[in-house]
């Protein structure tokens, strides 16, 4: 902390706070199974805290609900009735939120275990001849054999010579 903090906080009679130096943890390395549990529990404890959060939400929303609809009774204001109506509306929608909430966490659990082995875009690359092979369920054995039909493609003569 610089001088002048401390002179000025000394003449206003204010204690100066003192800073407090955190200790520095490096990330501790982990095992490809640990840090697939260290994910998992993060998850859960999101999806707690998450969850949590909706329900304080949705019960405060009740509460000013109940109040806002005395307040409406009481004065027959049509106003009153319009934000009672918006407040209904904001619940039901955090409501909706929580009820998304599960189908996240749904979702996240089920990604390990399920991928999708579909292929869309296939590219071959490789000569005529080999496509023509493959497609006939023949292959080429090999590099030789590759190499005398990359020769023949481009126009090579490779006929031996007597």
């Amino acid at each position: 902390m610089c001088k002048l903090v401390v002179r000025v906080n000394d003449i206003l009679g204010v204690d100066t706070p003192t800073t407090v130096q955190k200790e520095f943890n490096p990330p501790v390395e982990r095992k490809e199974g640990e840090l697939e549990l260290a994910v998992e529990k993060d998850i859960n404890t999101d999806y707690d805290y998450s969850r949590e959060s909706y329900y304080s939400l949705i019960e405060k929303g009740q509460e000013a609900i109940q109040g806002i609809l005395d307040i409406a009774k009481e004065g027959q204001h049509p106003r009153a009735y319009e934000v009672a109506g918006q407040l209904i509306g904001q619940v039901g929608t955090t409501v909706d939120k929580l009820q998304d909430l599960q189908k996240k966490l749904k979702d996240l659990k089920e990604v390990p275990n399920k991928t999708n082995a579909n292929i869309k875009n296939a590219l071959f690359v490789g000569s005529t001849a080999e496509l023509q092979k493959m497609l006939n369920k023949k292959t080429v054995e090999t590099n030789s054999e590759r190499k005398i039909e990359n020769e023949n493609f481009e126009g090579k003569d490779i006929t031996p010579k007597n």
